[in-house]
């Protein structure tokens, strides 16, 4: 029997340290780029160049840690950008249009995200459908309704009390990057330190030996899908306040990027293994590539093409991963 509790911990010693090291390699990774970078390029450590960075890894790092909730429980919504457009959208309407006000707008916008992750988690628990499919299908419903209440137009026009949620900085961190660190923690509480965290992994390993255990799983991932439709509402309201009106074309690299994001930083795809902050971590890579990219004056258009081969080298390196961690596990079995 004692023998049987070693094998068991050596296995569960593996399947810890296998969870820690994506996310430690990444983030030794991540150090070699911010070396490598601001020795070539000398604009890299510049305080601006720094802000822009921190800014732009803010909208990632969100969209990532929410997008990393679903795939620890072995799902996906790519339909991220798509609601906090709408939101962003519908949040620009109601401070320009019908002119209440704008913070009371914000929290509005805020329920609307939380209302839209809610309606897809419904529709995936109730109809029993794929993630994948059902969210491609309401990206295409949030859009519709995008393009059809605005016509393709810009909202423009949002108070200046708002954008300083976007554009202002306490000290030289961006807000919009304080506000990600604290999505991050109450995230990281969530999971590591509450039941629901506990039952998320139990999820991801096996829904149906979770629901043997008790577990209210359909609850849980309703639960998540607002959550993250919450977060994608808060990354593009503040996207409409730094750029000061409510654009169409918000979160639409988001989906990509935030699955990239954080199969980067150790999130798994099958479920059951990894960090919200692995998310950050990865969200920072793409992000300082991108910014590399644009230092050095490569054509824009080489981003997206850039984002695709590190989505396709990140998946990759968990699909090995993955594999690895299965053989482990089998041979620790036939032991």
């Amino acid at each position: 029997m004692s023998r049987e509790n070693e094998k068991q911990k050596s296995g569960n010693a593996f399947i810890n340290a296998l969870k820690k090291s994506n996310m430690t390699a990444m983030a030794a990774i991540l150090v070699v780029m911010i070396i490598i970078a601001s020795i070539v390029s000398p604009y890299f450590l510049n305080v601006y160049n720094l802000q822009s960075v921190l800014r732009d890894l803010a909208f990632v790092g969100m969209i990532g840690i929410a997008q990393s909730l679903l795939l620890l429980v072995g799902e996906l919504d790519l339909s991220v950008g798509k609601i906090a457009c709408l939101s962003g959208i519908l949040t620009g309407m109601l401070m320009v249009n019908v002119g209440l006000n704008p913070w009371l707008c914000l929290v509005i916008g805020l329920i609307l995200g939380l209302l839209f992750g809610f309606i897809n988690g419904i529709i995936i628990t109730r109809l029993r459908l794929n993630s994948m499919v059902a969210t491609i299908g309401m990206q295409g419903v949030y859009g519709g309704i995008n393009l059809v209440i605005t016509k393709g137009k810009a909202v423009t026009g949002i108070p200046a009390d708002t954008q300083v949620l976007g554009k202002q900085s306490i000290g030289p961190i961006p807000i919009p990057f304080i506000i990600c660190l604290v999505v991050l923690i109450l995230i990281l509480f969530m999971v590591k330190k509450t039941k629901t965290g506990r039952y998320i992994y139990a999820i991801g390993n096996s829904k149906e030996a979770a629901k043997i255990l008790g577990i209210k799983v359909d609850c849980i991932r309703v639960m998540i899908y607002s959550i993250v439709g919450l977060i994608s509402a808060l990354a593009g309201l503040l996207y409409v306040c730094r750029l000061g009106s409510a654009q169409t074309a918000i979160g639409e690299d988001w989906p990509m990027n935030s699955i990239a994001a954080s199969v980067i930083g150790g999130v798994a795809l099958t479920g059951g293994v990894g960090n919200p902050a692995g998310a950050l971590i990865g969200a920072a890579v793409i992000t300082i590539i991108q910014n590399i990219i644009v230092l050095f004056g490569v054509n824009s258009y080489w981003q997206s093409a850039v984002s695709g081969i590190v989505v396709v080298l990140a998946i990759s390196f968990s699909s090995i991963s993955t594999i690895v961690r299965e053989n482990r596990q089998k041979r620790i079995k036939l032991n």
